[in-house]
C-alpha cells in the first residue's frame, strides 16, 4: 500500500522524513506485497540505525544528505507530489512543525488541504500479514476486545541525552493523543482516556472510513496548525465540540497524525517490534488530506544536536524509542519525552479574584498529585489567557466551588476560591523553583483528555 510523502514544514531536522524516504516514490507507485518483517520481500528487517535507505519509515540520515539523495518529486505548479499537499504554490497547511517546502513562506491558514485523488490499495489479509512478521509475534485480536477502550503507550521524562543504534526519534507533537479503530461497527477515535472524541473530528473519520483496509487500530496525535506548526492553543477551539453545526462553522482544521497500530487485519500486533509496527502502519493506510504517517529518523550519534536543531525550529521536543520494542498499555521507558522546555498538566484546585480592569478571575491555582495521592500545590499561573478563556473559565469553575481547600500544603492566597479538582489545565514554565514552586508558568489550555487523578509531577526517573 502507498503513503503520501510527508515532510515537516520546516524543512528539518527530519527534512525528508516521509513514508518513503530515500526512494523517490510517487503517489502513482504501485504497492508491493508484505514479504518480510520491514518490507523487504522476505529478507530480515533493517538494522537499528542504519540509514533511511536501510529503513522506508526513516527520515535521512541528515539534512543535507537528505535534500541530496531524496528530494521530493515535482508535481503540478512546483509543489511536492504529496497527495495529501496543499496544491497552492507555499501553503504548509497540511504538515506540521513549521512544515512544507522550506524554500516556500509558512501558510497561516487553517483551512484543510485538498488532497488529489489517492490510488486505491488492497487491505492486508491476515494471511499476508502473518507472512511479513514471524508468527510467534502475532496473535489473533480476542472476540471479547472488540468495543473494548485501549490503553496508549505513554513516553517518560527523560534528560537523557547519549542514545545508541537501536533507537528511533519522532518529532514530539503538541496536540491531544487519539487512537483510532475500525471494525465491522464503523470508526471510532478515542481520546487517552476512552472518551469516544468521533464527533470532534468528523474530518478525520471520513479519512479513516474511506480505507480500503477495514480492520485497525491505530494510535496518534491529532494537531492544528498555526504558520505550519502545532498549535495546542489553536486546536482548544476544537477540543470541546461536539455538535456538527458548530464544528462545521469552526474555521480550525485539524490533521490525525499516525505513529503506531496495534491491530491490523485481525491480528494484535502490539508484540511486533517498533521498528517494523511502523513499517506495516505505513503500508496499511494510504495517506492524504488530515491523516498523516508521522516520520521518523535512525538514530546518528548526536542526539543533543538534533533535539538542539528541533528546539531551535520551534518544536516541543523529541520522542526517543526503542527500535525493538513492543507496544505497552502503559508508560515504558521504552518511549523516552526529550523536551525542549518544562511544561506539564496540572489540576486546578482553585482561583483568586480579579483585580482592576481583569474579569473572570486573577490567576488558577495548580497541584500535582504526589505518591499517596494528595494534591501538592505547586503555585499560581496568571497570564496566558483571552477575556473569553477568562469567562468561561470562571463559570465552569463556580460549578465546581467547594468551601475548602483541596491542596495537602496552606496556600497563602488572600482571595482563593477553591474548586473540585476536576479541570486540568496544560501549562508551560521555565524550571521548578527549590521550594517546588513554578516559575514564570503561562497557561496554554484544558486538557480534556486527562483524567486529574492521573497528574503527578513529571521528573526525568533518578
Amino acid at each position: 500500500m502507498t503513503a503520501a510523502r510527508d515532510t515537516f514544514p520546516d524543512g528539518g531536522p527530519f527534512p525528508d522524513g516521509g513514508p518513503s524516504a530515500g526512494r523517490g516514490r510517487s503517489p502513482g507507485h504501485r504497492p508491493r506485497r508484505h514479504g518480510g518483517p520491514a518490507g523487504t520481500g522476505g529478507r530480515p528487517g533493517p538494522a537499528a540505525g542504519h540509514s533511511s535507505g536501510a529503513d522506508p519509515g526513516a527520515s535521512p540520515a541528515s539534512p543535507a544528505s537528505a535534500d541530496r539523495r531524496a528530494r521530493p518529486p515535482r508535481g503540478p505548479a512546483g509543489t511536492a507530489s504529496d497527495p495529501g499537499a496543499s496544491a497552492r504554490p507555499g501553503s504548509t497547511a497540511g504538515n506540521p512543525g513549521g512544515v512544507g517546502n522550506p524554500r516556500s513562506p509558512a501558510s497561516t491558514s487553517t483551512t484543510p488541504p485538498s488532497p488529489e485523488p489517492p490510488t486505491s490499495p488492497t487491505s492486508p489479509s491476515p494471511a499476508s500479514l502473518s507472512s511479513a512478521v514471524p508468527a510467534r509475534l502475532l496473535r489473533p485480536v480476542p472476540a471479547h476486545r472488540a468495543g473494548t477502550p485501549v490503553r496508549p503507550m505513554l513516553a517518560t521524562p527523560t534528560d537523557r541525552r547519549s542514545y545508541d543504534g537501536s533507537w528511533l526519534f519522532e518529532r514530539k507533537l503538541d496536540g491531544v493523543r487519539v487512537l483510532a479503530v475500525r471494525d465491522a461497527d464503523g470508526v471510532r477515535l478515542l481520546s487517552r482516556t476512552g472518551r469516544d472524541v468521533s464527533a470532534t473530528y468528523p474530518e478525520v473519520v471520513a479519512a479513516l472510513a474511506a480505507q480500503r483496509c477495514a480492520d485497525f487500530t491505530v494510535d496518534g496525535e491529532v494537531v492544528a496548525l498555526r504558520s505550519g506548526r502545532t498549535d495546542f492553543a489553536l486546536l482548544q477551539q476544537r477540543m470541546g465540540l461536539t455538535d456538527p453545526r458548530a464544528v462545521r462553522a469552526s474555521p480550525v482544521a485539524v490533521h490525525y497524525y499516525v505513529f503506531d497500530v496495534l491491530a491490523l487485519a485481525g491480528w494484535d500486533t502490539s508484540r511486533v517490534p517498533q521498528r517494523t509496527r511502523k513499517t506495516l502502519l505505513r503500508d496499511a493506510l494510504e495517506y492524504g488530506g488530515p491523516l498523516r504517517f508521522t516520520p521518523h529518523r535512525n538514530h546518528d550519534g548526536d542526539t543533543p544536536a538534533l533535539l538542539a536543531d528541533a528546539c531551535a525550529r520551534g518544536w516541543e521536543g523529541l520522542i526517543a524509542k526503542r527500535a525493538d520494542a513492543a507496544y505497552q498499555p502503559r508508560r515504558s521507558r521504552d518511549w523516552l519525552k526529550l523536551k525542549c522546555a518544562a511544561g506539564q498538566e496540572f489540576v486546578v484546585g482553585g482561583f483568586t479574584e480579579p483585580a482592576g480592569s481583569r474579569i473572570g478571575f486573577g490567576a488558577l491555582l495548580l497541584g500535582y498529585h504526589d505518591a499517596d495521592g494528595a494534591l501538592r500545590y505547586a503555585g499560581k499561573v496568571g497570564t496566558g489567557y483571552r477575556d473569553r478563556v477568562l469567562r468561561q473559565l470562571r463559570a465552569r469553575l463556580d460549578g465546581l466551588a467547594r468551601a475548602a481547600s483541596p491542596f495537602a500544603d496552606p496556600v497563602r492566597e488572600r482571595s482563593a476560591h477553591w474548586a473540585e479538582p476536576a479541570l486540568v489545565a496544560q501549562v508551560a514554565f521555565t524550571e521548578w523553583t527549590r521550594d517546588g514552586m513554578l516559575r514564570h508558568p503561562r497557561f496554554l489550555g484544558l486538557r480534556d483528555d486527562r483524567d486529574p487523578a492521573d497528574v503527578v509531577r513529571e521528573e526525568p526517573p533518578g
